[in-house]
């Protein structure tokens, strides 16, 4: 595939301008981002009271979430092989339909009071987060190799603002179910189904030419080996990753990065509470860390262009190490609470835009949706087993332990890292020579 900004062959691009489809598509992306994360913020916040209500207990409250994370991952796979074989387009629309149609879902389980339907309709709704992950890798597929992690980053910085709008809107979405039968904390998931629909068009109707689709008629035309439907398959993603180290070392940066920031974020709010913070002071602090989340992804992707995917995957480790120090030694102290969740955020940002833009780097173009969509399994399975386990552990052992325990989980990040980063400069000094 070309990577310069000139022209390309006749037919495969309107007026052959790379440039103007890679502004058209990022754009694209950014308002089904913006849309995405709406969708996402609005409902899941009241996805335990909700859950709580209808079980009766709660100990059911988390339920909820957990089989939302739980969809995220299953439905990762199905959506990176549909991804595959026929483009971006046709993936991230059914992603959002998914979603959409697991929202409506929720909503009648809520109507009915029926536990179970609400859980099969949170694991669809989870489709939504794993159509938002995606879309940072359609990002990639036509970016130029020197700008991929500032084209990834772009994406996943506009999730900012339907992250931050999201809550805002959960309560006049609630009353606006009003004298229709719906508890109130079925209100969000409605409106998060239409945002969801929304995001879908935006799809369908923006996201043209495919990228990826169009990034392989680009290497076939430039002569590069495009290859069969055959290794666009999963099975060929995961012998394009075990023939990859730098891939694997991507992988795990991806996975060890994200189940550190879930299983440290999601008990935060019970640490606060038990040191006497309320509900505001709570709100304040995970927005502080959404921010940090989000807010700076540009930042990463422009290091990790300009030193190396590398050095910005070992920052993203020092972020963490430092997040779970200060978080896990707070102790009541609410400042360095939220000091250590917006580095929590930080280091999470920094890992999923390098580690990203590594794996996208470091395997063949055909099998890239395929390991794709493995990433996003084995970050979201790894994710959700974290947070499962967190609750147990500060049971057992309390809150430092967990955050002990999390940091514990970023050595062979950090070794796999180094490991491959002297490589590296070996290879570069003996090239030199």
């Amino acid at each position: 595939m070309p990577d310069g900004p000139g022209n390309v062959p006749d037919g495969l691009l309107p007026g052959g301008d790379l440039r103007a489809v890679r502004r058209r598509i990022q754009n694209a992306l950014v308002v089904s981002q913006i849309l995405g994360g709406l969708g996402v913020a609005t409902a899941v916040a009241l996805a335990p009271v909700l859950a709580e209500a209808i079980g009766g207990s709660e100990a059911v409250a988390g339920l909820a979430s957990t089989s939302s994370v739980i969809g995220t991952a299953l439905l990762s796979l199905p959506f990176a092989a549909l991804m595959a074989r026929r483009g971006r387009r046709v993936g991230l629309v059914t992603a959002y339909a998914v979603a959409a149609v697991g929202g409506l879902v929720v909503v009648a389980a809520a109507t009915a009071g029926n536990f179970p339907l609400l859980l099969v309709g949170m694991a669809a709704f989870g489709a939504g987060t794993s159509a938002n992950l995606q879309a940072r890798f359609a990002a990639a597929d036509l970016a130029e190799p020197a700008h991929r992690a500032r084209a990834i980053s772009t994406v996943v910085w506009a999730t900012t603002i339907g992250a931050v709008l999201g809550p805002n809107i959960a309560a006049p979405a609630g009353r606006s179910v009003a004298g229709l039968g719906v508890p109130e904390a079925a209100g969000p998931f409605l409106w998060g189904a239409g945002v969801f629909l929304v995001a879908g068009l935006v799809m369908q109707v923006m996201l043209r030419p495919d990228p990826l689709l169009t990034a392989r008629a680009l290497a076939r035309a430039s002569g590069a080996e495009e290859g069969s439907g055959a290794e666009r398959s999963l099975r060929a993603g995961l012998a394009a990753v075990a023939a990859s180290p730098s891939a694997r070392v991507a992988l795990t940066a991806i996975a060890g990065s994200h189940t550190v920031m879930v299983s440290v974020m999601v008990m935060t709010p019970v640490d606060l509470g038990g040191h006497g913070a309320g509900v505001q002071l709570i709100g304040l602090v995970i927005s502080g860390h959404i921010l940090g989340m989000y807010a700076f992804s540009p930042v990463m992707g422009a290091l990790a262009d300009r030193v190396g995917r590398l050095g910005v995957l070992l920052t993203g480790v020092a972020l963490l190490a430092c997040a779970t120090a200060l978080a896990g030694t707070a102790n009541g102290h609410h400042a360095q609470s939220a000091a250590g969740l917006f580095l929590l955020g930080l280091g999470w940002s920094a890992g999923l835009v390098a580690g990203s833009a590594l794996l996208t780097d470091s395997v063949p173009q055909p099998a890239r949706a395929a390991v794709q969509g493995l990433s996003d399994l084995i970050m979201n399975s790894a994710a959700g087993i974290g947070g499962a386990l967190s609750g147990l552990v500060v049971a057992q052992a309390g809150y430092g332990w967990l955050n002990v325990l999390a940091a514990a989980l970023l050595v062979p990040v950090a070794v796999l890292t180094l490991l491959s980063l002297t490589r590296r400069r070996k290879v570069t000094a003996r090239q030199r020579q």
